[in-house]
């Protein structure tokens, strides 16, 4: 597969030996491409997919990947040290809210032990310089607020998915405090980020998945909340804090570890039913209901204050939600009419709208 241009994000990635968790799920798959056309070495991590189609086995990469249940402290430990990453990204989680209902347990032993299973394994290698662990907008106590959660408000959450996301955070916090907080120690930061769209995204209860369900189906989608708000972004934005926080942390930037939000602009804090007339504006066969069940409790409301990764990394969003939608919608209409995969190209795409836009990632060393 033909690169990207390396020097982006300062080349700190070509040659390096970046592990990635959690590829087989939608955010996973997109930085596994990304990182490759970098000319990162990857090495991946994840459960198997659950069931077809799924982004990463679309993808075709080629690079080595594993699978392995993050739950597993010794198989886990033994992966992490057979591929002695220089830089880690931890995606692998239990992400669905719904499904947290179902299985608390299992949510809990993914997304809290799971990470301090990956990151007991991290503390023992050698050559590793940056951690970057992600976690969700959810993490935060949610109090239906009408501005954005900043990275010192408090973390809490009212489902087992999001507490346990905020407990990812203070297992990352531990860690960064108790083995990663000497001068000569690897470098850990978080990262928060919205709800992120695009193609290749076909995980059970999350919106536009269960609407490209329901339009293979020929039937309307039910949607539970209509008048929820979201803070939608699509995920190469999100993925570009990531990247450009993992560059800093490279760079021995000891003031960037620690937690991060990369949440879109103002104006893409959305309402669903807003989110769905969008997408009908490019995929007429987008048709929907609202169920009148019961359903387990959601916030309503909910946005992220970016604005320190705005000041202090330089980083902004690139795509507007409407650029977004379009991309989202571009890129199932191409799948489901057998057309070549859109990712590497829509990548590409964005790239070229990342260094037009002047981002600071697209710049050789970026701002310091």
């Amino acid at each position: 597969m033909e690169g990207l241009d390396v020097s982006a994000f300062a080349g700190v990635y070509a040659g390096k030996r970046v592990l990635v968790t959690g590829h087989t799920g939608f955010k996973g798959s997109w930085l596994c491409l990304w990182l490759s056309m970098l000319g990162a070495k990857v090495t991946a991590l994840a459960l198997p997919p659950e069931g077809t189609p799924n982004h990463f086995s679309l993808l075709g990469l080629d690079i080595e990947a594993h699978e392995t249940d993050i739950r597993a402290a010794n198989t886990l430990d033994a992966v992490v040290a057979a591929a002695n990453p220089e830089v880690v990204f931890h995606l692998a989680a239990q992400s669905l809210v719904h499904r947290s209902y179902r299985e608390p347990l299992a949510t809990w032993a993914t997304n809290v032990m799971g990470t301090a299973n990956l990151l007991d394994a991290c503390r023992r290698l050698e050559s590793l310089a940056a951690v970057v662990v992600v976690t969700t907008d959810k993490c935060y106590r949610n109090n239906e607020w009408a501005w954005g959660y900043r990275e010192i408000d408090p973390l809490g959450g009212h489902d087992p998915y999001s507490a346990s996301k905020a407990g990812t955070e203070l297992v990352a916090a531990s860690f960064r405090d108790s083995y990663f907080s000497s001068p000569s120690s690897p470098l850990l930061a978080t990262a928060r980020a919205g709800n992120v769209i695009g193609g290749g995204d076909w995980s059970e209860d999350r919106l536009i998945p269960d609407l490209v369900r329901a339009i293979a189906a020929g039937e309307p989608l039910e949607i539970r909340s209509p008048r929820a708000t979201r803070p939608w972004q699509h995920v190469l934005d999100c993925l570009s804090g990531y990247l450009q926080l993992g560059q800093r942390l490279i760079e021995g930037r000891r003031e960037f570890a620690e937690a991060w939000n990369f949440g879109p602009e103002v104006e893409s804090n959305r309402r669903v039913e807003d989110l769905l007339v969008a997408l009908k504006g490019h995929w007429p066969d987008v048709v929907w209901n609202q169920t009148r069940e019961d359903h387990p409790h959601e916030a309503q409301l909910l946005y992220l204050d970016s604005a320190k990764a705005r000041q202090k990394l330089a980083w902004k969003p690139i795509w507007s939600f409407e650029q977004g939608i379009a991309a989202t919608a571009n890129w199932y209409q191409a799948f489901y009419q057998g057309q070549p995969l859109l990712t590497a190209t829509q990548l590409e795409a964005f790239v070229a709208d990342a260094s037009r836009r002047g981002a600071a990632w697209c710049a050789p060393g970026g701002p310091v």
